[in-house]
């Protein structure tokens, strides 16, 4: 198995390719990333000399680079996690959102298309979405893979824009692909704009936490070494095209920055919640 990890320098990538690096299937891991602010080799640390890896820095919007990588690579597996995806960076940028999650993600799966010339046997491209494409969750419920698509923000849009083209693929050309659509994530390497790691900050500096709006929004969380169970090394299934992914256990924001701030509260008065 030749297998392409796109964003592997983020914070799931280089989870991901931690777990699945030493696996005998794979003879060759290769990471393509762009390095963003948000992505760093040094979450790779230790692994840039081992035999199987290359990186690649090269970005998702240069379809001849794209190509480039994939042919060069003979890449037989993909795992798509290269993406914008900050919701507040998407309301004051949309168009990166666009170029980045939308025709990023049309570059790769035609790059696939023309290196793989119908010849699936032995491919797979798993393309990692997000749930927030089902719009927002009510007070009680789940969201499933027969869930209708309502996203709210441009960044959720931009997913499932990404996901259309990838389903798309998958029923005209035949494209081994499948969508994963997991919910928020957090672990090691965590960009600290997210909210668990800009909750932990507030709480260690002694600062109001902030929550956006009334703190209501229900969400799910899903440790990375969950998400982490994307294997490249499965069969694409047949019948099951979309996988969602989730812990379960949904709850308003403010009630996770309140038990993260019962765990880990210091000596003294108590910072305060703020929107």
């Amino acid at each position: 198995m030749q297998l392409l990890v796109t964003g592997g320098a983020g914070f799931i990538g280089a989870n991901f390719i931690r777990h699945v690096m030493d696996r005998p299937e794979i003879s060759r891991l290769v990471n393509l990333d762009c390095l963003t602010y948000a992505g760093h080799l040094e979450n790779l640390h230790g692994l840039d000399v081992h035999p199987k890896y290359a990186f690649e820095r090269v970005d998702l919007r240069d379809k001849a680079a794209v190509c480039r990588v994939v042919q060069a690579h003979g890449i037989t597996h993909v795992v798509h996690l290269a993406a914008e995806s900050h919701v507040d960076r998407s309301i004051s940028g949309p168009g990166d959102f666009v170029h980045t999650n939308v025709v990023g993600t049309f570059h790769l799966l035609d790059a696939c298309r023309g290196a793989w010339a119908e010849k699936y046997s032995g491919k797979k491209f798993l393309h990692a979405s997000t749930d927030e494409v089902y719009g927002s969750l009510g007070a009680s419920g789940a969201f499933t893979e027969d869930s209708p698509y309502a996203p709210n923000s441009p960044y959720s849009a931009s997913k499932a824009a990404a996901d259309m083209f990838v389903r798309a693929y998958r029923q005209t050309y035949g494209l081994p692909a499948i969508v994963t659509n997991c919910s928020n994530n957090f672990g090691p390497y965590q960009f600290p704009e997210k909210l668990i790691p800009v909750v932990i900050q507030a709480i260690i500096a002694r600062r109001p936490i902030p929550i956006y709006g009334d703190g209501l929004q229900v969400r799910d969380w899903l440790h990375v070494r969950h998400r982490r169970a994307h294997r490249a090394a499965q069969p694409p299934p047949r019948r099951a095209p979309v996988r969602s992914r989730r812990r379960s256990r949904p709850a308003p924001r403010w009630r996770l920055a309140q038990a993260h701030h019962a765990r880990r509260r210091p000596a003294g008065p108590r910072p305060a919640l703020r929107d």
